[in-house]
């Protein structure tokens, strides 16, 4: 039967004509665009991003991972144990941890600030993080995600978004000030 007698092929999907001419527009537009838009658009997207994933085991439950990472209080014993206030001179002022989605956070004196983009009790955490030393408005992404491994706990963590160059410093910051005072509060 050809699609003249067949009142239902339009319905089935384009006859083979229409689809030949809405290649060729679609390949006509590609045309008209000059090598330089080309080039120009090629510039805006970034071939050199760096990350940050670790993933440290604790001996600590997944609630008592995240509470100790969501816990204004708990998390001023992290702070303290990893002995960063006083090698920086940050002052004593306390962690300030909001425990609702939206909500802000300051941590070590301030110098990491940030808000809170998903909180999923016990199972991940989501920030927009960032430091003092970084441009006004700059900020990356730290993804928290707890997973239960055996009677401990493992942080799956990405950190994305962050100024080129300073992968290797934040990296050592998140074992030194994060992990290592984290596993000594969680033993």
């Amino acid at each position: 039967m050809s699609n003249r007698n067949n009142l239902a092929a339009p319905a089935n999907g384009p006859t083979r004509r229409q689809a030949m001419v809405g290649v060729a527009i679609a390949f006509s537009g590609l045309a008209l665009t000059s090598p330089e838009a080309w080039s120009a658009a090629d510039e805006e997207i970034s071939r050199t991003a760096e990350s940050i994933h670790q993933e440290p085991v604790f001996k600590a439950n997944r609630k008592r991972a995240y509470e100790a990472l969501t816990d204004a209080k708990q998390f001023d014993k992290v702070i303290q144990l990893s002995g960063v206030m006083q090698a920086m001179h940050l002052g004593d002022k306390p962690a300030e941890i909001s425990r609702e989605v939206g909500g802000s956070f300051a941590l070590f004196g301030g110098y990491i600030t940030g808000r809170h983009v998903e909180l999923v009790p016990n199972e991940r955490i989501v920030q927009a993080w960032r430091t003092g030393s970084w441009a006004p408005g700059v900020y990356s992404i730290a993804k928290f995600d707890l997973v239960e491994q055996g009677s401990g706990t493992k942080i799956v963590f990405d950190h994305t978004g962050f100024p080129k160059g300073d992968a290797e410093v934040l990296a050592s910051g998140w074992k030194a000030h994060y992990w290592e005072p984290l596993a000594k509060l969680l033993a």
